[in-house]
């Protein structure tokens, strides 16, 4: 019984980067060895097992054969006599098919090591058609790595074409779909997601609703890249650095925008009403998607309100009042915050205006903060209940947005 480092813990040591989840594949074993030693089974459609000290994750070496569509059409081999080539030959990529013997050494047989020197996500072997997931995946390791100047090989780009004309992308379940796409939200460049996607068509099958911004022109005195579709790979970039790591976020900003490519062409370069054109599609690639629901509410609230919140130093108290509301932004704060943060990349995800300053998000954050220290006891009044409340409670939340503006209240007016 053999064991071996694996995987993305090797490659992300030759990359330089923190060392995340350590994976190894056990050569020359059976489940029963593997319990026999104390290792904890946790694998349900092939033999993965914990390790009893370090938790770390230990599969058997185990080749794949195709049987059905999808990423869960495979017949899986885990027989003692499964090599490691034979293990590291089925896996996606070639920087990741790479083991290191205990001793450091490393068992790279496809060129891994080579392809991490020259920054090249490249697939190992022809069965990688087999699995339409690596479609995605490969757009997500995109996401991660483009900062350190990977570009994905012509020939894999190729077959990664093939995979979406055959259909193959059609059998993804909803759940897998989202998770390569939140964990690509969660990346330093979501934009190479997009293009990795678009490059091959794989965008339109399975994002059609963003896919469909491409090649849709806005106003280039407000949008000096003037494709919409540009537009919105600036915007998730933007989040992911302002907000790193927040899928929400991520997601919000992505699909903020979605309304603008229902705008009639008589219309364009203008996009009156885009706001409320995007619920529906947002709506739809949602339940497609199964997308959580905290992601889904804040998605909505960027759609629908992210025009006012760029005018909000010009917003009324009332407006400023009813806005905060929708959100449930007294209830709920964090709303608020991650909804100013996604405005805030929208405006600044545009060609050339990277740096320019957004006071509407500080801004955002201030009267929120003044309206919600405003509670329901501080205006209750003998005999006052029901709605009659909530309008007082209103009433006192917009006196305190007025004030925290530097207005004087009617009374201290009064009193001048």
């Amino acid at each position: 019984m053999d064991t071996y480092l694996v995987g993305g813990a090797v490659r992300d040591a030759l990359l330089g980067l923190p060392p995340g989840d350590r994976d190894h594949v056990v050569v020359g074993a059976t489940p029963e060895a593997m319990l026999a030693a104390g290792f904890k089974p946790v694998g349900r459609d092939f033999p993965v097992f914990l390790h009893p000290e370090t938790g770390e994750e230990h599969a058997l070496a185990r080749t794949e054969r195709k049987s059905a569509r999808g990423h869960r059409g495979f017949v899986v081999d885990a027989h003692p006599s499964v090599t490691l080539e034979e293990d590291l030959g089925r896996r996606d990529f070639t920087i990741n098919a790479i083991a290191q013997r205990a001793d450091g050494s490393l068992v790279d047989p496809h060129g891994g090591a080579a392809d991490i020197d020259s920054r090249i996500l490249r697939h190992v072997g022809p069965a990688f058609v087999e699995d339409p997931l690596r479609v995605l995946r490969a757009a997500r390791f995109m996401a991660r790595f483009a900062p350190l100047g990977f570009t994905v090989a012509e020939e894999t780009i190729a077959l990664m074409k093939q995979m979406v004309v055959s259909g193959e992308l059609e059998a993804l379940v909803p759940e897998r779909v989202w998770q390569e796409l939140s964990r690509a939200l969660a990346a330093p460049r979501p934009s190479a997601f997009l293009c990795t996607l678009r490059d091959c068509g794989a965008l339109a099958a399975v994002l059609p609703e963003v896919d469909a911004l491409y090649g849709v022109p806005q106003r280039a005195e407000y949008h000096p890249e003037v494709d919409t579709g540009v537009h919105v790979e600036l915007v998730c970039d933007m989040a992911a650095r302002l907000a790193p790591g927040d899928t929400e976020v991520g997601f919000a900003a992505l699909t903020h925008d979605l309304g603008k490519a229902l705008t009639p062409a008589d219309e364009l370069p203008r996009h009156i009403r885009h706001e409320q054109r995007g619920l529906p599609p947002l709506r739809t690639l949602c339940g497609r998607l199964k997308v959580p629901a905290a992601h889904r509410a804040l998605a909505e609230m960027a759609c629908r309100e992210h025009l006012n919140v760029h005018r909000l130093l010009e917003l009324r108290d009332d407006t400023v009042h009813d806005l905060l509301a929708r959100c449930d932004g007294f209830r709920k704060p964090g709303r608020i915050a991650r909804l100013a943060v996604t405005c805030e990349a929208d405006k600044r995800g545009r060609a050339g205006l990277a740096d320019v300053p957004y006071p509407q998000a500080g801004e955002l954050l201030r009267l929120q903060a003044a309206a919600a220290s405003v509670r329901g006891a501080d205006v209750v009044r003998e005999g006052l209940d029901g709605p009659a409340l909530g309008q007082a409670l209103r009433r006192a939340r917009i006196a305190a947005i007025h004030a925290a503006r530097g207005h004087p209240t009617r009374e201290e007016a009064g009193k001048g």
